[in-house]
């Protein structure tokens, strides 16, 4: 293997001009929620830091990390491919196949060591010695395990390799383990979601290849960037939520005047995302504006949590002892009686009239 270029280097041979290449630092310092002061700091980082290089790993799961993340705008997933990092092994992505990918991953982790990021998409199964999956000839535990030795960090693509996801819900008889409970001694960075936001992938990878070090996480090891605020925080349903607002029944009234989808098992009260700001598709909608409850994709267990149609929770609002149905009513009741005060002082004034005109 030739030694790895850095990004601009790869830019340049590729026709980009100077000019175009601020643009895309620009363009990423904006996507990563950073000032115009941080420009020139994503620009230095791409002209002098070598490609990092990164395998990627499979293991039980469905590859709908690998989907979303092809999908990336901003930055575009091929130019994180081809240009950002060195991504030497992928056995869903790479043309190798066979022992051709299998030394093109064992050249990789001989090569740069201590200096290789390991990206994990998928959970490992345990019972059985690894036997429900086997990559290489061998389990995928095994594969993970060779390529996290001497990885510098590991990103745990999706809820699978995050959580464990539907592979790990019970009675979970492969015995899926989310990797934080596989590879020990590595710093780890999870970002679930099945799965995750595209660009919130790529902002990841951005960010660390911008500034060398992993982005600030949250008590769950998830970059706090994307993942500190509820859906239900910059959700645009939420005045109707606030306002006791709620679809009753799929496709009633309340539903088509776009109200609040909690009382039909909104999980974005307690799922912690970026996906009311973010979006998807570039940005262009997400789960609820299109007229579906949140599943709470980004959180642990969620598979075991009960029916994604199931109100799992009871919110508090205005209030300590109030809640969504109780709202609900007393906004019922409080237009009900404004009406009926409306209704007394018109009365009054029409009589107090008749009586002057007397």
């Amino acid at each position: 293997m030739s030694e790895i270029e850095t990004f601009y280097e790869v830019m340049r041979r590729q026709g980009i001009t100077r000019r175009s290449f601020m643009k895309f630092c620009s363009l990423t310092a904006a996507a990563l929620g950073l000032g115009p002061a941080y420009v020139p700091k994503i620009a230095e980082a791409m002209e002098t830091k070598p490609r990092t290089p990164v395998i990627w790993v499979h293991g039980l799961e469905c590859t709908c990390c690998s989907e979303s993340f092809i999908r990336a705008a901003h930055p575009l997933a091929k130019d994180v491919v081809l240009s950002m990092i060195s991504l030497d092994y992928d056995d869903t992505l790479m043309a190798a196949a066979g022992k051709a990918a299998e030394d093109a991953m064992r050249d990789t982790i001989e090569k740069y060591k201590a200096t290789t990021s390991l990206a994990l998409e998928a959970t490992p199964p345990r019972i059985g010695e690894g036997m429900f999956r086997i990559a290489g000839a061998r389990p995928s535990v095994e594969q993970l395990k060779e390529a996290a030795e001497h990885a510098k960090a590991i990103i745990s693509w999706g809820a699978c390799a995050s959580y464990g996801c539907v592979q790990a819900a019970a009675p979970n008889p492969t015995r899926a383990t989310p990797v934080h409970k596989v590879i020990l001694d590595k710093p780890i960075i999870k970002v679930p979601g099945c799965p995750p936001i595209a660009e919130v992938m790529t902002g990841v990878i951005t960010y660390m290849l911008t500034f060398d070090r992993m982005p600030e996480l949250d008590r769950q090891g998830r970059p706090a960037m994307f993942y500190s605020q509820r859906i239900h925080d910059k959700c645009y349903r939420r005045p109707h939520f606030d306002a006791g607002q709620f679809v009753e029944h799929w496709d009633d009234e309340n539903a088509r005047k776009g109200y609040c989808l909690y009382k039909m098992g909104c999980k974005g009260p307690t799922t912690y995302n970026a996906c009311s700001t973010v979006r998807w598709n570039d940005g262009v909608s997400f789960p609820i504006q299109s007229g579906h409850g949140c599943i709470g994709c980004s959180e642990d267990g969620f598979w075991d949590q009960g029916s994604f149609y199931d109100r799992v929770t009871d919110i508090k609002q205005f209030g300590i002892e109030a809640n969504a149905d109780k709202i609900g009513a007393t906004a019922a009741g409080v237009t009900a009686g404004a009406v009926a005060v409306h209704a007394a002082v018109s009365a009054l004034k029409r009589a107090q009239k008749k009586n002057e005109e007397k």
